[in-house]
């Protein structure tokens, strides 16, 4: 078996060397990281468009992010009135070109690279969707564990009006968010509809009336979630829904090994003694260290393997 890769984590977010995004901790002004990142698409000017160097950069975060016990919650939105106008169709590395130097069956799905980044990031992710999302743009926001918006943003499914399918592993992630109906009716037509629509009911958890709203409340969200919630049981739990055993029977039994495991665990502990003594939690359990032995308790794929803090990581 080959070693587990292994990542340096970085002294601050903020100062890595971004040129399509930009991280900040929060607060912005603390100089080391912090339990929140905001990641800002920061193409504005194309209407942050993606292109491969925003997959690399939002990857690198994402991998980053996963294995650090520093970092509660991932709050992602982008800069200017649209949250991303979907693949950049237009400059040295435009979309939708085919290499004859790949074959088919190694040929990977750059958008649905970086959404499998977010996926598979233990750590929850709050989409700030700001402004308005098509194609990739609003793809690329379904794993997410939270999306919020505002009425006025137009969202769109618009493969075939450009004569290609879903891709970012929306086909697996649409239907399961809004239901089989919806969502064939969205990708059917192709067309863009406003956040409010009765068609995306069950998309956003909720929909704002201004996009002012979105950010300031993506973020008391997430401070909600990192002061309050132990990242373990997050973890756990979006993984116990997505990866269900797909009957009553086997969750009953997959509920049962997990939560005996919990039971006396650091963070089972401090929630129960901090809730007798009415104060504020303290979780310390790390996703990495602290995960029951039950899990992964699925087949895995090794689409990508999994990596580890570098020796010598930053402490909490």
């Amino acid at each position: 078996m080959a070693p587990t890769p292994t990542l340096a984590l970085p002294d601050s977010y903020s100062a890595l060397p971004f040129s399509v995004i930009k991280v900040s901790h929060h607060p912005a002004s603390s100089p080391s990281p912090t339990p929140i990142l905001i990641l800002t698409l920061n193409r504005p000017k194309a209407y942050n468009a993606f292109n491969f160097e925003m997959q690399k950069e939002v990857e690198q975060v994402m991998t980053l992010a996963d294995i650090d016990d520093r970092v509660k919650v991932i709050v992602v939105t982008g800069q200017g009135r649209m949250f991303c106008a979907g693949a950049d169709l237009g400059g040295d590395k435009p979309a939708f070109q085919r290499s004859a130097k790949i074959r088919t069956p190694d040929q990977r799905d750059g958008g649905g690279q970086m959404s499998y980044s977010i996926f598979r990031c233990r750590k929850p992710v709050i989409g700030a969707i700001q402004g308005s999302a098509v194609g990739i743009g609003i793809t690329m926001t379904l794993p997410m564990t939270i999306r919020i918006t505002s009425k006025t943003a137009k969202i769109g499914f618009v493969f075939a009006r450009r004569g290609l399918v879903m891709e970012a592993m929306s086909s697996f992630f649409l239907p399961r968010l809004i239901g089989m109906s919806r969502a064939l009716h969205l990708v059917s037509t192709g067309a863009t509809y406003f956040a409010n629509h009765k068609l995306l009911d069950g998309l956003f958890s909720e929909v704002l009336d201004t996009p002012e709203q979105v950010l300031p409340r993506a973020i008391e969200l997430a401070e909600e979630i990192a002061s309050n919630c132990s990242s373990v049981s997050v973890m756990l739990m979006k993984e116990m829904m997505y990866r269900n055993p797909g009957s009553a029977e086997g969750t009953h039994l997959l509920d049962s090994k997990i939560i005996w495991e919990l039971y006396g665990s650091s963070d089972n502990t401090e929630g129960v003694k901090s809730f007798i003594e009415k104060r504020p939690v303290n979780f310390t359990g790390s996703v990495i260290m602290d995960a029951p032995g039950t899990y992964p308790w699925w087949e895995q794929i090794a689409v990508v393997p999994r990596t580890m803090p570098a020796p010598g990581k930053p402490k909490l």
